[in-house]
């Protein structure tokens, strides 16, 4: 069983094969970084532009790669939501065009669903059921993952999200964009002793999550003090210390509250070495099984898209009408 995955949601167009026996044949990855970078964010009208000029050229680029062609794909997976109403639409539109040019089936694929099972396609992959971080520029979520299509959310963000509070914080910083791998590269020059930000959330019960007010924390720290480099790395500690803190005790307190012993950490702040070093330190300590994938499968792609088409597929769910079903508001 082959399939074919479509990844537009956002700022990036991925296109992947996935092959039921022999694995992930083929992965083809465009990013939007360079055009959006001006701006200082993603321009949804520019993005979609974007996708329409990569989708073609990117799925003949995987066919290459896997040494395939369109006869060989037995369905195909596309990002159907969350994320930016044009951008889904377009790789939507194209995978239901290119299903029903092939008479073949298409299957939705959820965004937050491809991210919490994309350490599947490691070769020391976790099982169900597991506890599953995920953290993206969009999300911050905690799950108890019971089986494929059992899930049960535990925790969310309530405002910005982690990914989303290190680009701003970034910003504040004046670093370029995307900002938060330049604020993790930054922070390995701080101080850890200069400041300590808080924990937000962490003096309460409960698994939710929230960053707006670490970001304002950041902003006014950077106001009351000189605007020199050792000060801008040790605010930059700070943050990433607190961020990584605070994932550190709400995943504590998960998995003491359902029993598991896996976790998993998914999503493009998942490739962050501090929080996987963190969360590793931890899990050794107390037994806990630790899985995320692999830095290029972090970040938006179409492998995950594909991996979770496969999956689904096989387990028997598939669209074979020609509605085409985007969701830019998508609760897991």
């Amino acid at each position: 069983m082959r399939i074919l995955g479509i990844e537009t949601s956002c700022d990036e167009t991925g296109i992947a094969i996935y092959d039921g026996d022999r694995g992930l044949l083929a992965h083809a990855l465009h990013s939007q970084i360079d055009i959006h970078r001006q701006y200082g964010g993603v321009i949804p009208e520019l993005a979609s532009r974007d996708h329409i000029r990569k989708i073609t050229p990117l799925m003949h680029e995987a066919l290459e790669q896997a040494h395939c062609d369109l006869a060989s794909i037995d369905a195909i997976a596309y990002t159907a939501g969350p994320g930016l109403m044009g951008a889904l639409l377009i790789g939507a539109s194209f995978a239901k065009s290119l299903a029903l040019a092939l008479d073949k089936p298409s299957i939705a694929v959820h965004h937050m669903e491809a991210h919490l099972l994309a350490p599947l396609l490691e070769e020391s992959a976790p099982t169900f059921p597991f506890l599953a971080l995920i953290v993206s520029g969009g999300h911050t979520l905690l799950v108890h993952v019971k089986s494929l299509g059992d899930y049960d959310l535990l925790g969310q963000s309530i405002d910005d999200a982690a990914g989303e509070a290190f680009d701003k914080t970034a910003k504040i910083l004046g670093l370029p964009y995307p900002g938060g791998p330049y604020l993790a590269k930054l922070a390995k020059a701080g101080d850890p002793k200069r400041f300590r930000f808080p924990r937000p959330m962490t003096d309460r019960p409960g698994l939710d999550f929230s960053f707006s007010g670490l970001k304002t924390f950041a902003l006014n720290t950077f106001n009351q003090n000189p605007k020199d480099d050792k000060t801008k790395a040790a605010i930059a500690r700070a943050f990433e210390d607190a961020v990584v803190d605070t994932m550190l005790i709400k995943c504590r307190r998960a998995l003491e509250q359902t029993g598991l012993k896996c976790l998993v950490l998914a999503g493009g702040v998942a490739a962050n070495e501090q929080l996987r070093a963190s969360l590793g330190q931890f899990a050794q300590s107390k037994g806990i099984d630790l899985f995320y994938p692999a830095k290029e499968f972090c970040t938006d792609n179409g492998a995950m898209v594909a991996l979770t088409g496969y999956l689904r597929f096989k387990a028997g769910f598939k669209d074979d009408d020609l509605t085409i079903f985007t969701k830019a508001r998508w609760g897991l």
